[in-house]
């Protein structure tokens, strides 16, 4: 089992404590808060303090934006691998500044879970199978910034590049009747932006962003998301497809949920299918745990798995004890969000029921990106493009 502490104590840094408890891999041994209170961990008043008495194998930073790259600093100064919160820093600018400072450690992964959630796995599956060909374009309407922009590059399987960014927003009156804090009791309609965004990523790839105020939450707006591939494409749940000569099939990725009518099996995902084939399989069965949950669970298993590994390649000093880990090349495969991880900023191994499904992807561009141009349209501010065009390393 592999040891984790928390930066932080609200709703996301919950999270993690919580799913730990279900998770075999992982197990949370404190969080850190700037004032003592009662949680369901140990608490601790600095990271060095929890350093000292907690002995973390790992951190997960889950605190405020412009904190972030302050703590992950501290962190990895103390030489400890971190998990950050989405994002890692709040604009461009301090994406490229904490890659400076901490990016030759390869000590930082990007908590993008997004992927890793049951009908975006299966999506993904399907789509690295090969059933609608190559993907050429990615619309998303469901969520904001860099988890849109994950799926995208995840599901274009986009890689590093120049990204050319368009965007512009609207305003107009909507309904609000849902928060995170459950039901508002609104009925009348106030103003509500909607930012749309285009993304260009050159060889006929692109994305389309499309995202109004609150639509997490207010479910008078539908969720919507559309890969467009050279033999068909995948619109929320139902795929159309050329299989053979002068033959167009329609099928459509159906969910096994537990726990209805006479199901006495209690309520939860069992796996996603398309026809005979699974695309995923639940791994915590027994959980009774949605969505969400099965994301951090996976993003935690996969975050310890990349903590031992670590571990094991710690290199012998020649005086009978390990010395610190082989430090990978900077760039493609080391530093924030990138080492061992796919290319949508998560960690990344299929699982071996999505494995099945994955199709071999084209040879890599063999063009050198500069590393600090990584991955910073994930955490791009669309909205702060509105109405203008722009060119992002």
């Amino acid at each position: 089992m592999t040891t984790f502490a928390v930066v932080g104590a609200g709703w996301r840094a919950e999270f993690y404590w919580r799913v730990a408890a279900g998770v075999p891999s992982a197990s949370c041994v404190g969080a850190v808060t700037r004032s003592p209170r009662k949680l369901a961990v140990p608490v601790f008043g600095s990271v060095a303090e929890c350093l000292e008495r907690a002995r973390p194998e790992f951190m997960v930073t889950a605190v405020p934006w412009p904190v972030t790259p302050v703590v992950v600093r501290e962190i990895v100064a103390a030489g400890i691998p971190v998990l950050a919160e989405t994002p890692p820093a709040p604009d461009v600018e301090g994406l490229r500044a904490l890659w400076s400072d901490v990016g030759p450690s390869a000590l930082v992964q990007v908590a993008e879970q997004y992927l890793m959630m049951p009908s975006h796995a299966a999506r993904s599956a399907l789509v690295r199978s090969g059933a609608i060909g190559t993907p050429t374009q990615v619309q998303v309407s469901s969520t904001h910034q860099y988890h849109a922009v994950s799926l995208i590059r995840g599901l274009l399987d986009a890689g590093l590049g120049t990204v050319k960014v368009r965007a512009t927003s609207f305003e107009a009156p909507l309904v609000d009747p849902l928060t995170r804090e459950g039901w508002t009791g609104a009925e009348a309609p106030r103003p509500a932006t909607t930012t749309i965004a285009t993304f260009d990523f050159g060889q006929g790839r692109s994305g389309i962003y499309d995202f109004t105020d609150n639509q997490w939450h207010n479910q008078l707006r539908f969720r919507r998301l559309l890969v467009r591939g050279t033999h068909g494409e995948l619109m929320d749940d139902k795929v159309v497809r050329l299989v053979a000569p002068r033959t167009i099939v329609e099928s459509s990725l159906v969910r096994r949920q537990t726990g209805y009518d006479l199901d006495l099996d209690g309520f939860e995902t069992d796996h996603i299918t398309v026809g005979s084939d699974i695309l995923f399989r639940n791994p915590y069965l027994g959980r009774r745990w949605n969505d969400e949950e099965i994301a951090i669970a996976t993003l935690l298993d996969r975050t310890t798995a990349w903590v031992r590994r670590r571990r094991t390649a710690a290199v012998p000093t020649g005086r009978g004890r390990s010395g610190p880990p082989h430090r990978a090349r900077r760039g493609r495969g080391a530093g924030i969000g990138n080492h061992g991880l796919d290319s949508c900023g998560g960690l990344g191994a299929l699982s071996p029921t999505q494995r099945k499904f994955q199709a071999p992807s084209p040879a890599a561009d063999s063009t050198t990106v500069p590393p600090t141009s990584h991955r910073c349209v994930a955490g791009l501010d669309v909205a702060g493009l509105k109405g203008r065009t722009a060119c992002v390393r």
